[in-house]
């Protein structure tokens, strides 16, 4: 059988931007394809603190593509505990088939975990009895297996962004004055993040919210027919559901912001639990908004300054979800219909929509805009708070959500848009509240 490669190696790169004392570092690595197949394996010490290990390969020093290099298996895409002759093996018949080198080499790579790669998922698909859930790292978009669109990630799998943190002098959250048709809770104000979060690439689904929670919360959602129910976000889901209780009560130990504890039976604290992660929550809305925006200082997160229409937009059309391009049904005569039960079991024709059905933001983040109204961890405040990584008032009734619904107009999809019913008691289930993960990383 002709060789795929020649045996080669090659020391990684230790991507960190903390001051640890050990950083992970890799050392001796070797590859070489198992006689008689198309499998390679690769062998590698790794020294200093546990790290995630990536790995990619390379012909000629030019990488042959993320895309090229997911199957996998071994101390890879993980944290992996400091040793000698970790291992990796490769399925190149799978990724890379028909492709003959004699140049390759394997570049492994090692992070650290409080700088990790960009991308994360949670695997949760061994459901709601599970007592773990893998978690996997890539390092890049291209380097997620299926591809980023998978409905893989739309099911049973929770993939998540790392975004980072703001640059010196941070962002400016709100609206300025000039925004067309905004809101006067939106009043600027400078805020800095210091520190990097992943967010979910998606909202979170009713499959997703199923695995967590089916024993005891199964299948909330009022959008439930049963044809395209999986891949919509799950929606008439509460703030005590996600953080405090399951049986949509207050705990008396949970209160954001004087801790950022949550309840072991809510959804934040089972993935806690399960995935050894105590990063898990609800954004705030100052990482909600930077995550939104992407660099953009406009009404949408495409670049977009005004809408063009208090209830319709073209440009938004294109980026989500909302009340004239198929949130709420036309009446015949120029209006549109308030959702009754008589439509509950529309398809994604109405209402919500599959998540990922529209345009991302330049951070590969989709449905920022629309589809389902997105609770964020803090009370809500007619003034927004400013700051170093703001956490939003000490005290209040109400809590924030953000990004309008598929049942509002254009006005309350804007970036900044925090209008009248922006926030709701803790405890209320509504047809377009839902919600999108974040992860703290610690």
């Amino acid at each position: 059988m002709n060789k795929l490669l020649k045996m080669s190696s090659s020391s990684a790169c230790v991507l960190v931007s903390c001051a640890a004392l050990a950083l992970p570092t890799v050392s001796n690595v070797v590859m070489e394809q198992r006689d008689g197949s198309r499998f390679v394996e690769i062998t590698y010490d790794l020294s200093g603190e546990p790290g995630v290990v990536t790995l990619s390969i390379e012909t000629n020093g030019v990488s042959i593509g993320g895309m090229n290099v997911v199957s996998l298996a071994g101390d890879v895409s993980r944290v992996v505990q400091p040793g000698e002759g970790r291992r990796i093996l490769w399925d190149a018949r799978t990724d890379w088939p028909d492709h003959l080198s004699r140049n390759a080499r394997a570049r492994v790579a090692a992070w650290s975990t409080n700088s990790p790669p960009p991308y994360c998922a949670v695997d949760v698909s061994s459901g709601n009895n599970s007592s773990s859930y893998p978690v996997a790292y890539y390092e890049s978009a291209e380097a997620v297996p299926g591809g980023v669109t998978n409905d893989l990630y739309k099911t049973d799998v929770i993939l998540m962004r790392r975004i980072e943190p703001t640059p010196v002098g941070g962002f400016l959250m709100g609206s300025p004055s000039s925004e067309y048709k905004r809101f006067d809770t939106e009043d600027q104000v400078s805020v800095t993040l210091t520190k990097s979060y992943y967010i979910g690439v998606y909202e979170i689904t009713q499959k997703q919210w199923q695995q967590v929670m089916g024993d005891v919360v199964s299948w909330p959602s009022y959008w439930n027919n049963s044809s395209c129910r999986d891949t919509r976000p799950v929606d008439q889901v509460t703030y005590y559901q996600i953080r405090e209780n399951n049986d949509n009560t207050d705990n008396a130990d949970v209160n954001w912001p004087s801790n950022s504890d949550v309840g072991s039976g809510s959804f934040m604290g089972r993935l806690r639990a399960r995935t050894a992660l105590g990063g898990f929550d609800l954004p705030t809305e100052a990482q909600w908004e930077w995550a939104c925006r992407a660099g953009t200082t406009g009404a949408l997160n495409d670049g977009t300054a005004n809408i063009t229409n208090v209830n319709a937009d073209a440009r938004l059309a294109r980026l989500g979800r909302y009340e004239r391009n198929g949130g709420k049904r036309e009446n015949g005569s120029g209006g549109y219909l308030t959702p009754s039960a008589s439509w509950r079991g529309c398809t994604t024709e109405n209402a919500t929509a599959k998540v990922g059905s529209y345009e991302p933001n330049a951070w590969g983040l989709y449905d920022m805009h629309g589809n389902v109204a997105e609770l964020c961890v803090n009370w809500y405040a007619a003034t927004l708070s400013g700051g170093e990584d703001p956490k939003g008032p000490e005290t209040g009734t109400l809590r924030s959500r953000r990004g309008g619904s598929c049942l509002d107009p254009a006005q309350n999809c804007r970036s900044a848009s925090r209008y009248t019913k922006a926030a709701w008691t803790p405890r209320e289930k509504l047809w377009d509240i839902g919600f999108r993960p974040a992860l703290n990383i610690q």
